[in-house]
């Protein structure tokens, strides 16, 4: 099981390399230390709520995005993704069959 606080280090690293910052540019922001945004990302500290939302801010994202296991999303899009695969088959299924027919009428 994946820890609430694993989950944000790993959305935090992800969105503050997105947006091209280091840590200590992110600290700047958000009026921390860089010290203190370097022990977040190594789970040795857990930031207050209010930090998130700072955090988010300057990220510029909502504040649920932190949160977001990346691994249920990936888990999400493969059962998509299947999904898509199957009916497309369907359809290309139904479409040949309806074009053999109208091409057996001729």
């Amino acid at each position: 099981m994946v820890r609430c606080q694993h989950i944000f280090v790993q959305n935090l690293r992800k969105y503050r390399r997105k947006c091209g910052l280091t840590q200590a540019q992110l600290a700047d922001k958000v009026d921390v230390s860089t010290h203190h945004i370097g022990m977040i990302e190594l789970e040795r500290n857990c930031p207050t709520f209010e930090l998130m939302e700072r955090i988010a801010e300057a990220l510029n994202i909502k504040i649920y995005e932190l949160f977001v296991d990346p691994s249920s999303l990936n888990e999400n899009f493969e059962l998509l993704r299947r999904e898509i695969r199957e009916d497309i088959r369907l359809l290309l299924d139904e479409t040949l069959e309806k074009t053999l027919a109208f091409q057996c009428k001729k």
